[in-house]
Formats: C-alpha cells, structure tokens, sequence
C-alpha cells in the first residue's frame, strides 16, 4: 500500500500521522502542494496511491486538488465534499440546520443595510464571521448599533470577496470555554475544553486545553454534526448555552490536534491512520 499525503508544510501533526503510518509499515509519500502540478487531462501519475489524506493549510488548495483528485475516482481523506461544506461556514451551518442539528441562530445578507437589520432582528451582542476562514481570524464581537455600522463599513471598504457576504450569528455567552470533539470514522474519539478569559477561546488564540469527558449528549451531537458535513475526520466545535443545551457552531476538516494528544491520552493521529487506511481498502 502507498499512501500519500498532500501538506503545505510538515507541522507536527503531519510528524505524529507520518510516526503512525511507519509503525503500521505502510509507504507513504510527503505530496508539497507548493509543488504538486495537476495534468487534468492525465490521471495516470496518481493512480499509484492506494489513498491521498489532504493536510493542506490553504483551503482553496485543498478543494481543488480533493476535486481533481475525487473526479478520478482516488480515495481521499476528506473527500472533497467534506471539505467543501466545512471550509464555508455558511455551508456548514446550512447542513447543520438541513440534518437539525442544534446550532446558534444565524443571518445571511449581501449588503451593509440588510446586515445591519439583521443584525437587530438577532438582537445584540451578536458575532460577524468571515464566510471562508480559521484560527478565529477576522471575528467581531459586536455589541451596539455604533460598532455594527463601523465594522460594516469596514467590511465594504475592504471589498474582498471574504467580506461581501454577511455572515451574521447570535453570540452565545459561553462559560469562558467552548469544547472541540474529535470525529473519526463515525466515533466521537475524544473531546477538549478551550478554556480563555477572551470570548475567543480558539488555542490559536491562547486558549487552555484540558480533558472533555464525552458524555452521551456531546457524542451524539458530534456525531450528528459530523454526519451532516459528510463524515470522515472532522473536528466539531460546540457551545454550551447559559440553558444547558449543546450546539454546535463550527465543523473543522483540516483538524489540528498536537495539544489535544497527551491533553486527552487519545492516540488521535493513530485513529486518523487506521481511519485512512480502512478508506484505502474499502476501494480496493
């Protein structure tokens, strides 16, 4: 078997999945996307690999060589579906409502003054999100009509295509902490808390990570959620609500992991490669 992985660059997930597969003594090949050229006309060269697990940091990389890639009828891990839905909120969260499963409330409108009546039908405080993005990037809090024309303006005259679309969600005030499940292959493998005094509570942005127990609730949302982007290896981002109630607000298809291994004891990077490989298999 010859697995290859297409990266942006070896992180240290890329290093623990790469220890996973030599411990299994499966061949695998580093594919750089820096450098990867697709022949569209040719899928010869790539038939070699019994499966591909994308690991690229670039989005718009990932989907389109997932697409070339699925087109030819190779295994991926994710497909390219997967990684289409996740990669947009929107779409995320429009599949999230399509399978209901529980999720904040949220607006979408394409110009200023509809985002800004929007955005006062939800009520404030509310949360402006790119549509396309990570690592709570570009996120704003935003608690009063003042700040909602400000950052719309903003928004406007920054003009990229990230910016115009409005993607409007109710803030959930959250008890300094959200969770993130680890969705492998249909079993919820292991949870984190994401613990900040920021209302941000992303790792990225400081947050502390310790053990979440996967109580019933929690792994039956993370599976559902999981379940409504398509599957696979997905990370599932989940609120607690001041009433108690789970909802999940993001679904993660890249994942990253390396504080969540010694965090949760879980052999993540282990469950991803047999994961892989039973993908691998199931095509041949």
């Amino acid at each position: 078997m010859l697995v290859g992985i297409l990266l942006s660059r070896i992180r240290a997930e890329e290093k623990y999945l790469l220890e996973a597969f030599q411990k299994r003594n499966v061949a695998v090949e580093m594919l750089d996307d820096r450098q990867v050229i697709f022949d569209m006309h040719n899928p010869d060269p790539w038939r070699r690999y019994d499966v591909i697990l994308e690991r690229c940091i670039n989005h718009s990389r990932a989907l389109h060589a997932l697409e070339m890639l699925n087109s030819w009828g190779i295994p991926t891990v994710n497909t390219a579906a997967v990684a289409a839905c996740c990669g947009s909120k929107f779409s995320t969260t429009r599949a999230l409502i399509e399978h209901n499963v529980p999720c904040p409330r949220t607006f979408l409108a394409f110009t200023p003054e509809s985002a800004l009546q929007a955005i006062e039908t939800l009520g404030y405080p509310v949360v402006l999100k790119p549509a396309v993005g990570s690592w709570g990037r570009l996120i704003s809090r935003v608690n009063d009509r003042d700040a909602a024309e400000t950052i719309l303006e903003h928004k406007t005259v920054l003009g990229s295509y990230h910016h115009s679309i409005f993607y409007i969600q109710e803030y959930v005030d959250k008890p300094q902490r959200d969770i993130r499940t680890f969705v492998v292959g249909g079993e919820t493998i292991c949870g984190i808390y994401r613990t900040s005094e920021h209302w941000i509570t992303n790792t990225a942005r400081g947050g502390h990570a310790t053990n979440c127990p996967i109580t019933p609730e929690l792994d039956a949302l993370s599976l559902a959620a999981a379940e409504a982007v398509g599957g696979g290896v997905v990370a599932i981002d989940v609120f607690e609500t001041p009433e108690g109630q789970l909802v999940a607000n993001e679904v993660n298809y890249t994942m990253e992991f390396r504080n969540s291994i010694d965090t949760t004891g879980v052999d993540i990077p282990g469950h991803v490669v047999d994961y892989v490989l039973q993908v691998a298999r199931g095509a041949q």
